[in-house]
């Protein structure tokens, strides 16, 4: 008889900590790798990450803890990555002791790897030879926050191999937690960067002073917006209505957990990028989000009015009054 696959969770943030709290309902044992030794040793004796979703207690007797990336990679069969796209290549570039080769990586990271340009699983496909049937994608509309707080969540997986996207749907699965299953990795991959750009947008606004109404027209111009990219990076049927597009894209734009959002909201206020990142402490993945899509787009050219407005605020350092003012006359 096959032993069950075994997990790895690879980062200590937020998301990771929500993805090994949902992955200790189902399993016996899992491995959850992350650099901060200090927090490691907190877990260990507390029980909950002091750093990050500090309310959720874990049952320690089901976690195998490690700061060394090489002892993860080689204890598990699932990979779940879960640090910033930004820390992405760095992070891999300490393997020196694993094969990836044979594992089953799936990507809970909403951003583009900055030194490629490449979305993750087209990194792992590309950098590590990793055949698109062993990539997979975890998105939401879920918030890390809520799943702490066992609210109602629903996550969507992609992979190649539906299988494989069924025992991880299957594996993550739980009283709060409802998922599906999708083969569209590259287009929810996508979007899940896509969102956050829009979240940052979102935040100007309210940021600016912009009301209800106005957010609901960017709202409605940034999934068409969001269709026309992804149309143009990878064409297929897809039904750009479904959660893991528009879903993830309100949950991000609107909610109070968005980091995205408040991250912009800071910005449309006067603050200045590095004293937005500063006040926060933690990193808002739309912001480099931002410079990715906005120079793949100089290749693909959608018509893209909200991501090169937040990118000319950014990256410009242009008045953020200015650039939505001259924005609210492009969207309909």
């Amino acid at each position: 008889m096959n032993e069950q696959p075994k997990f790895a969770v690879i980062g200590g943030g937020s998301w990771a900590t929500a993805i090994a709290k949902m992955l200790c309902v189902n399993l016996p044992e899992i491995t959850w790798y992350m650099r901060n030794t200090d927090a490691i040793e907190h877990i260990k004796t507390e029980h909950h990450n002091p750093n990050y979703l500090s309310s959720v207690e874990f049952d320690v007797s089901k976690l195998k803890l490690t700061n060394d990336i090489n002892e993860a990679i080689s204890s598990a069969d699932y990979l779940i990555f879960a640090i910033p796209s930004a820390f992405l290549n760095a992070e891999l570039e300490h393997i020196t002791a694993a094969s990836l080769t044979d594992k089953v990586i799936f990507s809970a990271i909403k951003g583009i790897v900055p030194e490629t340009s490449l979305i993750v699983g087209e990194h792992f496909n590309i950098k590590y030879n990793i055949p698109f049937e062993n990539i997979g994608v975890i998105t939401g509309p879920c918030h890390a926050e809520e799943v702490a707080l066992e609210r109602l969540s629903y996550l969507t997986i992609a992979c190649g191999d539906s299988q494989k996207a069924k025992f991880v749907a299957k594996t993550l699965a739980g009283n709060y937690i409802k998922t599906k299953i999708t083969d569209d990795i590259i287009g929810t991959e996508y979007a899940a960067m896509l969102k956050n750009i829009y979240a940052i947008a979102a935040g100007m606004a309210h940021g600016l002073g912009y009301g209800d109404n106005f957010q609901s027209v960017l709202m409605s111009n940034a999934i068409r917006e969001m269709k026309k990219f992804i149309r143009k990076v990878h064409k297929m049927k897809r039904n750009i209505n479904n959660s893991a597009y528009l879903g993830d894209l309100l949950v991000t734009g609107y909610s109070v957990f968005s980091r995205n959002r408040m991250f912009g909201n800071m910005i449309g206020k006067g603050y200045t990028v590095k004293s937005a990142m500063m006040e926060m402490s933690m990193v808002a993945e739309g912001y480099y989000a931002t410079k990715s899509a906005y120079k793949l787009n100089q290749e693909y050219k959608a018509k893209t009015p909200i991501i090169d407005a937040v990118y000319e605020i950014l990256y410009d350092g242009k008045d953020a009054k200015k650039v939505f003012k001259k924005l609210t006359d492009k969207l309909d």
